[in-house]
């Protein structure tokens, strides 16, 4: 793994602990994305909702590299995606190392810096 891919993600978990606790791994960040993106605000998520979350982040995080097309709200505000395209066939290690840069760069548009973070 990219070592200055990882201590950019590291440092962006270590910077966002002060408001959603300690020990924040890549499952718990995809779930604060969907959460996000839902646009909800804070509430207690049924075990299917949770999923759902995760797989809104996916798609959000996916989309701008062209793997799925944002469609719109249903009438709860859930936010639905289409299938483009499959991802390269890809290890364990850079399915993760993927996903990381894909967070950092959904940060990085939203405002918040991951570049010079410091540990």
């Amino acid at each position: 793994m990219d070592y200055a891919l990882e201590l950019r993600y590291q440092n962006l978990a270590k910077q966002m602990e002060p408001e959603f606790g300690p020990g924040l791994d890549l499952q718990a960040i995809l779930f604060l994305i969907g959460v996000e993106e839902l646009g909800l605000g804070y509430k207690i998520f049924k075990k299917h909702e949770k999923t759902d979350l995760m797989h809104v982040a996916i798609c959000t995080l996916l989309e701008p590299y062209g793997y799925y097309e944002f469609k719109g709200r249903d009438p709860e505000n859930w936010p639905h995606f289409e299938f483009i395209k499959e991802l390269p066939p890809l290890s364990e290690l850079e399915q993760q190392a993927f996903m990381k840069e894909a967070i950092l760069e959904y940060f990085e548009h939203h405002g918040y810096s991951t570049k010079n973070v410091q540990p």
